[in-house]
């Protein structure tokens, strides 16, 4: 039996070489992780050079704020409710849109496929996303309230940093299934079986907690004397960066390292895989066929470009005056928009998740019915 595509061997190593690349890059960024991790732990960095930054920072337990104020988008009283009706709007189909996903994935056994899996963590992990941006943010809007505990700020800040490093890693696990899928069908149920999909997941929720606990621990070490606003509508990294009196060169070492070891490796593997695949797409001599295949790839590359596009710019424009709303804009991106949009691309546009919402809600309206 041939295949259906050419080159399918380069393919086949191509594939191969991927996911021990994928494997490998988990394995080096966990072990030099937990070293830090262990350093800061113990009180002391295994690293000479962090070792050395480290020996001139006092650290102190004392914590001169007790709580913050986000300053959110600006004191614009008569944009309060109808922004407060816009952002509900948006965390009600987010929500909405992702539980259903998840629920069809779990129930609906035709549904059960390697991407489906992936797709189903994707929700999940969006619906804890939303979650952790949006109450604080509805909150605010509605009763002008904008403090928020000391504690408060360091636990969102973890679940964000948690949530965009596992947002990375499942976004390059999807995009190298889609590239197994399409460009060599033939190997697709061999390489990408359960325990491979098990892994990969592991790996990304793994290399999420051991990320986000550094740069928590990392955050709850700085001393914090006053003023106290965060020019943002939730407590991101950069912003709680400019309010310490503590010296955050440390801490903004670990994070350019992060940015290098993560979010760039991730983002050009992702683009690689699609870079692939519409290659192949673009062999298929079925014009029907490549259409539609091209649709649904153009749409999940709109959905990276945008996550991925967002998470760099943020990191390279400056963030005082006009730059710093535009920093908001971005931000709003990656942390509303990008968890709303996920499911309508990614699974409700899909001929099988159509049929199994279609069962659903026919095995609901019997059940009604009785």
């Amino acid at each position: 039996m041939t295949s259906l595509f050419p080159h399918t061997d380069i393919c086949l190593c191509l594939a191969n070489s991927i996911i021990k690349s994928l494997v490998q890059h988990f394995k080096s960024c966990a072990a030099q992780i937990s070293d830090i991790i262990i350093g800061l732990l113990n009180g002391k960095a295994e690293n000479v050079t962090v070792g050395k930054l480290m020996e001139n920072i006092e650290w102190s337990n004392r914590t001169f704020i007790t709580e913050f104020i986000l300053l959110g988008f600006g004191n614009l009283p008569e944009l309060q409710f109808p922004l407060f009706l816009l952002f509900l709007v948006i965390y009600i189909v987010t929500m909405a849109g992702n539980i259903l996903t998840l629920a069809l994935v779990v129930i609906d056994q035709h549904l059960h496929t390697p991407m489906y899996f992936f797709l189903g963590n994707l929700s999940g992990l969006e619906t804890c996303y939303a979650s952790t941006i949006l109450p604080r943010m509805l909150a605010g809007l509605l009763t002008g309230d904008r403090t928020i505990s000391y504690s408060g700020c360091i636990t969102q800040l973890y679940f964000f940093v948690f949530m965009v490093t596992a947002e990375c890693f499942l976004l390059l696990v999807m995009s190298y299934d889609r590239y197994l899928a399409i460009c060599n069908p033939l190997h697709y149920a061999a390489l990408m079986r359960s325990w491979v999909r098990i892994q990969l997941v592991s790996g990304s929720w793994t290399m999420a907690f051991f990320t986000s606990i550094l740069i928590t621990l990392l955050m709850a070490r700085l001393t914090f004397c006053g003023p106290n606003n965060i020019d943002h509508f939730f407590c991101d990294f950069a912003p709680m960066l400019k309010l310490s009196c503590s010296d955050t060169s440390l801490i903004e070492l670990v994070d350019l390292l992060l940015c290098f070891a993560i979010i760039l490796p991730t983002f050009l593997l992702t683009l690689i895989s699609y870079v692939c695949i519409i290659t192949t797409i673009l062999r298929i001599p079925s014009t029907m066929g490549r259409k539609k295949a091209f649709s649904t790839c153009s749409s999940h590359l709109i959905v990276v470009v945008t996550f991925y596009g967002s998470l760099i710019i943020i990191y390279m424009i400056p963030t005082v005056g006009t730059a710093g709303d535009l920093h908001k804009v971005f931000s709003v991106f990656y942390t509303v928009l990008t968890p709303l949009v996920n499911p309508l691309i990614y699974s409700l546009r899909n001929k099988e998740v159509k049929e199994a919402l279609k069962k659903a809600g026919g095995k609901l309206t019997a059940f009604i019915r009785r």
